[in-house]
């Protein structure tokens, strides 16, 4: 990569990284807090309607985004096709989520969902407004100004949210948090992004976008039952408890893989667009942002596995003690996220999306095979199956992968393993540590230090290279 691609994608990630955990790092908080003074039962309401609004907001973007992104001549015609698309089908399935409301309480046998359902779905309306403007900002790779409305957002609806928990609106403190921050963040979106659509709707500009974007629409829709397919079965045969333990865990566990996934992909996507025809350039590109990905994700995700019993007598009081189980194993289950992740975006880049669906169809098969078989046997095998997939789900998004870009299994295998036999050392010598101590606050605190002091002088000692690359991109 060039010195101009690197300082983009330098200020592309930092910025992103910003965004990315100003938000989520005080939504978090605010979970924290809230899960303390409310039952899992609680939270295991809101989880119960994630997989209906994850489906609704899956067809809301239909791949569009990605589609303009990818798009090399791309025209404001594109911009307000994409967006009145977008709007007429986020009222059609708003209506359509009202209707059902009753159904879905009725399913889980939970009669006041049908009223929290209703206020939920207006989410799927608010988030349509800002879907073409942050497509616009993201090629633009402004960052930046995402951050702001973001951070704005979610300090404004996080104050309001925290209130409403202190004096005791449980699940409604929940619902109204999240309202607020989307409208709020659209709302500054619009006012920041400068962009208002053109009156005017090209069939040929929508048949050209969905040809690629729908590929990606139904991709995101398999995967969007799939992970939150599990709240789903949980909440129907066992109970809101159990939904409510599952879903808090996986949030955490998520948390660190996910959105530090997010981050660099999100900020090297234009960027690999921009060289998508350049195979070498875009195959170097690719590995190098994979060997940084996972030196950061594998060491956090086998360092959460390990503390798991501290981290939630100390976050969320031992009622949620039961769980921690459930985050070691759903801990390195998502430890493999930028694998997967990396692997999936360099498909959309050279413009594979074909590729990208036959792979989602194939881990999806196997997904619910795996879900059949484990869901009889409780939360902990549950969550097992979760990581038989997440190797499943490597194999395969690999061997599409290999196709359009210079790499093979060897190759990532051969680039990884060091990184992941020096994070499974560090979760040893962490565990060894915090087994000669009692208290919670300080089996949390040497864990860390200890982890983060193994990481580092094993990294120097054996010159690993993405250390100098992260501090690297940090000095710029």
């Amino acid at each position: 990569m060039n010195d101009s691609l690197k300082k983009k994608a330098a200020k592309g990630v930092i910025w992103s990284a910003i965004e990315r955990f100003s938000v989520q790092g005080i939504q978090f908080i605010l979970s924290i807090i809230i899960a303390r003074l409310v039952a899992p039962s609680e939270y295991g309401l809101i989880a119960m309607l994630s997989i209906f609004l994850a489906i609704a907001q899956s067809f809301i973007d239909s791949g569009f985004s990605n589609a303009l992104i990818q798009k090399q001549n791309r025209t404001e015609i594109d911009y307000s096709t994409v967006f009145y698309f977008n709007i007429a089908v986020a009222f059609g399935l708003y209506s359509l989520f009202y209707i059902s409301s009753p159904y879905i309480a009725n399913f889980y046998k939970e009669p006041q969902l049908e009223t929290i359902a209703k206020w939920v779905g207006i989410n799927i309306i608010i988030l349509a407004f800002s879907i073409v403007q942050r497509a616009r900002l993201s090629i633009q790779l402004n960052f930046k100004i995402q951050a702001k409305a973001s951070l704005i957002a979610v300090c404004i609806s996080g104050i309001i949210g925290i209130y409403l928990a202190y004096n005791n609106y449980g699940v409604w403190s929940l619902v109204f948090q999240t309202l607020l921050n989307n409208l709020i963040n659209t709302i500054l979106l619009w006012f920041f992004a400068r962009w208002s659509p053109q009156r005017v709707f090209s069939y040929t500009s929508f048949k050209q976008l969905f040809s690629f974007g729908s590929k990606l629409m139904l991709s995101g829709f398999l995967h969007v039952i799939y992970t939150n397919l599990y709240s789903l079965v949980i909440g129907r045969k066992y109970s809101a408890t159990d939904v409510g333990y599952y879903n808090r865990m996986s949030s955490l566990a998520q948390y660190p893989s996910i959105n530090i996934v997010s981050v660099i992909t999100r900020a090297i996507y234009p960027i690999q667009c921009s060289i998508q025809d350049d195979k070498e350039k875009l195959s170097k590109t690719f590995h190098q942002y994979l060997k940084i990905a996972c030196y950061i994700i594998f060491p956090l995700m086998v360092g959460l596995a390990v503390t798991a019993e501290p981290l939630i007598k100390l976050l969320l009081t031992e009622k949620w003690l039961p769980a921690a189980p459930l985050l070691s194993i759903l801990s390195i289950a998502y430890m493999w996220q930028p694998i997967m992740t990396i692997n999936n975006q360099v498909l959309n880049v050279r413009g594979r999306s074909d590729y990208f669906l036959k792979a989602e169809i194939l881990k999806k098969i196997i997904a619910i095979v795996i879900l059949v078989i484990t869901m009889p046997l409780g939360l902990s095998v549950l969550c097992i199956g979760i990581l038989i997939y997440s190797f499943c789900d490597i194999i395969i998004i690999i061997y599409y992968s290999k196709k359009v870009i210079q790499t093979t299994y060897m190759k990532q295998i051969k680039e990884i393993l060091p990184i992941f036999i020096l994070s499974m050392s560090m979760g040893g010598f962490v565990f060894f540590i915090i087994s000669f101590i009692e208290n919670a606050y300080m089996q949390l605190i040497m864990g860390t230090l200890s982890g983060i002091i193994f990481i580092l002088v094993f990294s120097l000692l054996f010159k690993i290279k993405e250390l100098n690359a992260i501090l690297s991109i940090l000095k710029k």
